[in-house]
């Protein structure tokens, strides 16, 4: 086993920082370093918290971490922000967001640009929240970008899905369209101080009702105050329930499946430079060349 990998099962922290950016930066000794450490991942319950902007993802998150160390658990946050045309970073910074838990060891935050990716996740999110679990820590939060319907792909990395609604902003529509009810384990209604928390709770049990249950899971609707930290106990206890009834063990295959597919288009993606992309783009728009004949050469040449 190399140092460096060592370094990270034995806790120290400055090596797992330095993981974390060799894996965003998609360095070459970053994937030989995740071949080490696969092996020793499976054990961290991994939870998607999302839901669209200004829902108070961010302050739950917090909330739960807060909780999860109060029960004296390690806590990793990976929290993908949309990316700064500037400097190509996380705009948002929930580390910034996040200071009281700077000085916990037991606490690990990444920001993460999304970087365009579709769907709230950045596409390393995968890679980092193996790259804390084999370092052990025994929950990693993952919180989404929050760009609404599409953010279906945190369902195909996390162990159960929290989505977060909140009265007043459309949630009550948002939450009916296609992809989102079906990804969510949990449902958390935040703010629920707020009027309409009532009438939102009922129309998320409408829905639901007309929803075709498979298993044994019945996703329960939780009010909240994250900014309070009312409610977040009995967001810790569904997930703790929703684990036992080993609702997602089935379906590891086939999220490992989805998942394979994800990280084949990236690393293929990775092997074509930017550059030659565009070029490729104004020939095809051009009508000087096929779009058929450019990928036919690339997979060749790969």
């Amino acid at each position: 086993m190399s140092a460096w990998a060592a370094q990270i099962l034995g806790g120290d922290v400055r090596a797992l920082a330095r993981a974390a950016s060799a894996i965003e930066n998609r360095r070459p000794e970053a994937l030989a370093l995740m071949q080490e450490l696969f092996p020793r991942t499976g054990r961290a319950v991994l939870i998607g918290v999302t839901g669209a902007p200004g829902a108070g993802k961010s302050t739950l998150v917090d909330q739960l971490a807060r909780a999860l160390r109060a029960q004296e658990r390690t806590v990793g946050i990976l929290a993908v922000d949309p990316t700064s045309p500037f400097s190509g970073g996380a705009i948002l910074g929930d580390r910034i967001r996040m200071q009281q838990h700077h000085a916990d060891v037991g606490v690990f935050i990444r920001s993460m640009a999304s970087r365009g990716t579709l769907g709230g996740l950045a596409a390393a999110t995968t890679d980092l929240a193996l790259l804390l679990d084999a370092a052990g820590k025994e929950v990693v939060l993952i919180e989404t970008v929050g760009v609404g319907q599409d953010e279906v792909e945190v369902a195909r990395l996390a162990d159960l899905t929290i989505l977060v609604l909140v009265p007043g902003m459309g949630d009550d529509v948002q939450s009916m369209k296609a992809g989102i009810m079906e990804i969510a384990d949990i449902f958390v209604i935040n703010k629920a101080d707020r009027p309409g928390a009532d009438t939102l709770e009922r129309e998320v049990q409408a829905v639901l009702g007309l929803a075709a249950q498979t298993g044994d899971w019945r996703p329960p609707i939780l009010k909240v105050v994250a900014t309070e930290g009312t409610g977040v106990g009995a967001v810790l206890e569904a997930a703790r329930k929703f684990q036992e009834t080993g609702a997602k063990r089935d379906r590891r295959a086939e999220m490992w499946r989805l998942r394979l597919r994800d990280m084949l288009r990236e690393r293929l993606l990775e092997r074509v430079p930017a550059g030659e992309i565009e070029a490729a783009a104004e020939e095809v728009a051009a009508r000087r060349r096929d779009p058929y004949s450019v990928i036919d050469e690339w997979l060749k040449r790969i």
